[in-house]
């Protein structure tokens, strides 16, 4: 039904409405639609590139950055701020007058324990007392089948001169060498020389052991040594060796496993079998000092004695 202007008035009046029909109403969509569209563009690019005010011209160049740097009162007022405050890292910087490490390679045994008396390479060298074996003959080298390494002890009773241990540790070391068939090394005087020291090795024909430390200076008492303290003498025990040229190497105490081996593997995987150091064999066991304190292990370190002596005994 179709109806008129006059009787959509009198409807309107009633508060009764007309819908259109559906013809109607879609061909208003199709009439408003583009219309519609084409306005959405046209406002979508006066948002994207708004027109320039009437009787301005556009500027085309690329605004200015904002510039990141602080101006010179803000960074002034940082400067006055205390170090804590302004966030700064606490300097890390190495202390001033750090001796080099000691080329030791031409030295022989009188230089090289010359050397090691007068270093000053680290902290150690300044206050710790020297440290350079135990059996050493003044001039010469020692004719050693088995060389000791074995941690310092921070604290010696009097007489000990250079051996790294004293007390109960060292006479325990004294003894286990002894049941192995070796015989420390006795220092030579400075007046007999090397004479003393061939006479006292005609005195006891048992091969003889020389002992030494990886550190050439005495730790302090209560305090570790550093890995850069180690490595700082790694020179000197070097030569040490390769002047000695012994048959065997006996590493005790995790600082002589280290100087050798270059591992950090614990010492209950590293014993049991024969290493090498330039192709000296070397086999590792407990401190003495820890076997004063753990007696149940002592058995393995008689063990670990016997392989020793075996890889000893496989050279004669």
């Amino acid at each position: 039904m179709t109806w008129d202007e006059r009787q959509r008035a009198m409807l309107a009046a009633m508060g009764l409405r007309v819908w259109p029909r559906a013809e109607a109403l879609a061909d208003t969509d199709e009439t408003v639609a583009p219309q519609a569209e084409a306005e959405a563009e046209l406002h979508a690019e006066a948002l994207d590139d708004p027109a320039p005010a009437r009787g301005v011209e556009r500027d085309t160049r690329a605004a200015p950055a904002p510039s990141s740097r602080p101006s010179a009162p803000a960074v002034a007022a940082v400067q006055a701020l205390p170090a804590a405050l302004r966030g700064e890292p606490a300097s890390t910087a190495s202390p001033s007058g750090t001796a080099p490490l000691i080329d030791a390679a031409a030295l022989d045994w009188a230089g090289l324990q010359a050397a090691a008396e007068a270093c000053r390479a680290c902290a150690l060298g300044e206050g710790g007392a020297k440290l350079f074996g135990q059996g050493q003959a003044p001039g010469a080298v020692p004719k050693v089948r088995c060389l000791v390494v074995v941690d310092a002890a921070a604290e010696l009773g009097e007489g000990d001169g250079q051996s790294p241990l004293s007390g109960e540790a060292g006479s325990l070391l004294a003894n286990l060498l002894r049941a192995m068939g070796l015989n420390l090394a006795q220092a030579a005087d400075a007046a007999g020389g090397a004479g003393v020291a061939d006479a006292a090795d005609a005195a006891d024909a048992r091969p003889l052991a020389f002992v030494t430390s990886p550190l050439k200076c005495r730790p302090q008492a209560g305090k570790s040594a550093a890995a850069a303290e180690l490595q700082r003498c790694q020179p000197l025990l070097a030569r040490q060796i390769e002047l000695l040229a012994p048959q065997l190497i006996l590493a005790l105490g995790p600082l002589s496993i280290q100087a050798l081996l270059s591992t950090p593997e614990p010492l209950g995987r590293l014993r049991g079998r024969v290493h090498s150091y330039h192709n000296i064999p070397v086999v590792v066991s407990y401190h003495p000092a820890y076997l004063l304190r753990q007696q149940a292990d002592k058995p393995r370190a008689w063990a670990d004695l016997c392989l020793a002596l075996a890889s000893l005994e496989g050279q004669s």
